[in-house]
C-alpha cells in the first residue's frame, strides 16, 4: 500500500489464494453451529466488548485509514465512529431478532415468522470507506448468529484486518 500523499510504501499485503479463501469459507462454515447455537445474550456482550476495543484504538484505525486511503484524520476518525453506531446497535438488537405470530390473516389462516441465522455470510468492502463498511456489515450479522467472511478493499486492507483482529480480541469466532 502506498500512502497517497508521499507515494511511500507504507504496508504490504498479500493477496488470498483461491485456496486460502477456501479456508476461510470452511472456518466460517465449521464455526457457524456453534456460533449459531451460543446464546444471544452472549453475543451481544461480544458486540459491547468489540464496541469498547474500537474505541480504544480508534486513532490507530483512523491514522491506518489516513495513511493508506489518503482522508483527512477528521474524515478518517467519522469512518469509525458511523460505523462503530452499529455496533452499538447490534449489542441491542435482541427486539429486531423477534418472531412473530399474527392470527385470522385470513380464514383459518395464521402467519408466524421465526427468525433464525442463513450461515456464513459475506462481504466486499470498497476503497472509500475502510472501516465504515465492514462495520456496516459484520457487526449485525454475527449478532443475529451467522458467521461472515470479510473481503477489505485490497487498496486500503489496514483496516479491515484491525476490524478482524479486534473482532477476534472481542470473542467472535476465527
Amino acid at each position: 500500500m502506498h500512502d497517497p500523499a508521499t507515494q511511500a510504501v507504507v504496508a504490504r499485503t498479500p493477496r488470498a489464494t483461491p485456496s486460502e479463501f477456501a479456508a476461510a469459507v470452511a472456518a466460517a462454515k465449521a464455526a457457524f453451529p456453534a456460533w449459531r447455537d451460543t446464546p444471544l445474550p452472549t453475543r451481544q456482550r461480544v458486540m459491547l466488548k468489540l464496541q469498547a476495543l474500537i474505541r480504544a484504538h480508534e486513532g490507530d484505525l483512523a491514522a491506518a485509514i489516513t495513511r493508506e486511503q489518503g482522508k483527512t484524520l477528521a474524515d478518517a476518525r467519522g469512518d469509525v465512529f458511523r460505523g462503530l453506531e452499529v455496533v452499538e446497535y447490534a449489542a441491542g438488537l435482541a427486539p429486531a431478532l423477534m418472531g412473530d405470530v399474527l392470527e385470522n390473516v385470513a380464514s383459518g389462516v395464521d402467519c408466524h415468522t421465526l427468525r433464525q441465522p442463513l450461515g456464513v455470510c459475506a462481504g466486499i468492502c470498497p476503497f472509500n470507506f475502510p472501516a465504515m463498511v465492514p462495520l456496516w456489515m459484520f457487526p449485525v450479522a454475527v449478532t443475529a448468529g451467522n458467521t461472515f467472511v470479510l473481503k477489505p478493499s485490497e487498496r486500503v486492507p489496514t483496516a479491515g484486518v484491525m476490524l478482524a483482529e479486534l473482532a477476534a480480541e472481542a470473542g467472535l469466532p476465527k
